[in-house]
């Protein structure tokens, strides 16, 4: 076979071996780690390797070309199609899985001198496999149970890692207030599905959003599973479990990539499954919040309405809940959840801008503010993993070389640290929306279209930022700068795969400061695209 047929039939098959083959090397981690550890720990980058090989493979096909490819499991000829399980890729799923393919390479390289010291790493490795294939099947999965099935699985990997360290109470807790709120998120998740079930007699998404009435059962399954998906999001005033798990998990930043996960089927229950009928009530609508934020809607105001008050509280309290904090990591996971708020109050703009329906395109039909809203918020999805991720990866690394993670306990750090204090700079610049980093650019496109619908919200948005700046520059004078403390005389600069996968996130974020048209135009269009025009999603079956 020629190189071309080979790219071809790997082309072909790449949605299940996206999935396959970290679950595949999940099994096989165990048997190779009683042979030996350097051994196992070559195999499972190359699992992960091989993995994003295939992720690339895929997006830069759909990506480049606009179209979707349907991959179906067992016979394709049956005679109802429906009822087969089927991968559904278009620019959005390629887009995610693309985030999910640099974190996995990015958390294990971190990883593998990171937890060198402990014992149980045969499980640690196991655990992480699983859990990005059941990340990667999140993404892509187009069937509903199968779906819900991905989730449990991503769910009690993430658990177990959280509660790794068992010795650790925190750890612990942390694992069981996860597991917890994990149960009853997918509980409403599995509620809504045998509802939709029960009435249209299928489980893939596009023949759902084809049929879907907008019963009333159609309404308690959407608020179902926006209630689900949020708990496993982190949206206020569902986050409680975020600081805790991100806090304690050892790699935090593969609990990005699961967050964010869930963050894409909300928008894919939203836009997608329900997206025909986001404009089913074409009534006049004024909703006043607070006293001077007015909103004058035409359409399914509510539900637009109902996000950005969420988002709002969701910033709000994120922000100032990091203000207070003392733990580094936990301060990181309540900026991580002030960032979520700016993509749902992108969202919710977006959202509020649809005007019609195109019935013979199933295009959703937004304004210019609306289409930007809605790219900003998608590019922030990208940018949040990268910024909160890196941000971790350098919590993780003053943890190794200290053993601390309480901000009144560091100090002076910069003198023995130079290039882990340069990518702390660096997240703290992406993450605060600075020129010229990433962060920049995404939040330009929220703040400018919020403005447009209302000024308040841009000027709450940006607010909060500016306090995020002032919060981590407060943080870096903490750890990096000041006297230092007589225990930290003699620590050294991280190992090298450390400063390697951080290097490595520090250089997309610069690229896509640097560059964000590109980055805007090749993958962030084509995803949003995806998300407005619900028929080309819906003729993949």
């Amino acid at each position: 076979m020629s190189t071309d047929g080979i790219l071809t039939f790997l082309l072909q098959h790449s949605p299940a071996l996206i999935v396959a083959v970290p679950l595949l090397g999940a099994f096989l981690t165990p048997i190779i780690g009683k042979i030996n550890d350097k051994i196992r720990n070559l195999f499972v980058i190359i699992i992960v390797l091989l993995t994003s090989f295939f992720v690339f493979l895929l997006s830069s096909n759909i990506l480049s070309n606009g179209s979707i490819r349907t991959y179906v499991f067992g016979a394709a000829s049956a005679n109802n199609p429906v009822i087969r399980i089927f991968f559904q890729v278009d620019g959005l799923n390629a887009f995610m899985i693309i985030i999910g393919a640099i974190l996995s390479i990015v958390a294990v390289l971190f990883s593998f001198r990171y937890l060198k010291e402990y014992t149980g790493q045969d499980k640690f490795y196991t655990l992480v496999l699983l859990m990005i294939a059941g990340m990667f099947g999140m993404m892509l999965t187009g069937d509903m149970f199968n779906f819900f099935v991905f989730l449990e699985i991503t769910s009690i990997a993430s658990c177990a890692l959280i509660a790794f360290w068992t010795s650790k109470g925190e750890s612990v807790y942390a694992g069981l207030k996860y597991i917890v709120i994990s149960t009853i998120g997918a509980l409403f998740i599995l509620f809504a599905i045998a509802i939709l079930y029960g009435q249209y007699n299928a489980l893939n998404m596009g023949f759902l959003a084809a049929s879907i009435q907008y019963t009333f059962l159609d309404k308690v399954a959407l608020v179902l599973l926006i209630s689900g998906l949020a708990m496993k999001a982190g949206i206020v005033p569902m986050h409680m479990w975020m600081p805790d798990a991100y806090g304690r998990a050892p790699i935090s930043i593969l609990l990005v990539g699961a967050t964010q996960a869930s963050l894409y089927a909300l928008f894919r229950m939203v836009f997608t499954v329900y997206g025909s009928h986001l404009a089913d009530i074409l009534r006049h609508i004024k909703f006043r919040f607070f006293v001077t934020i007015e909103f004058d809607i035409t359409l399914n105001g509510i539900l637009g309405v109902l996000i950005i008050i969420l988002a709002l509280f969701t910033i709000i309290i994120g922000v100032f809940m990091a203000l207070k904090q003392s733990d580094f990591k936990r301060l990181i996971a309540f900026a991580a959840v002030a960032e979520i708020g700016y993509m749902l109050l992108a969202i919710g703009a977006a959202i509020i801008t649809i005007s019609e329906i195109d019935t013979e395109t199933g295009t959703i039909i937004l304004s210019e503010v609306g289409v930007n809203s809605l790219k900003g918020g998608l590019f922030h999805i990208i940018n949040d993993a990268l910024d909160i991720g890196l941000m971790f990866l350098v919590a993780g690394a003053i943890y190794y070389v200290t053993k601390e993670t309480s901000l009144n306990k560091l100090g002076g750090l910069a003198r023995n640290m130079k290039y882990t204090t340069i990518f702390f700079l660096i997240g703290l610049f992406a993450v605060a929306g600075i020129p010229p980093m990433n962060g920049f650019a995404s939040k330009l496109l929220i703040y400018e279209s919020t403005y447009e619908i209302n000024p308040i919200l841009s000027i709450i948005a940006i607010m909060c930022s500016i306090l995020l700046l002032a919060m981590f520059v407060k943080v870096f004078h903490s750890i990096f700068l000041g006297p230092k403390q007589e225990k930290f005389e003699k620590i050294r600069e991280v190992p090298k795969s450390m400063l390697i996968a951080m290097a490595i996130i520090s250089c997309i974020i610069i690229i896509f400061g640097l560059f964000p048209d590109i980055i805007l135009q090749n993958i962030i269009e084509p995803a949003a695209n995806a998300l407005i025009n619900n028929g080309l999603y819906i003729g993949g079956i």
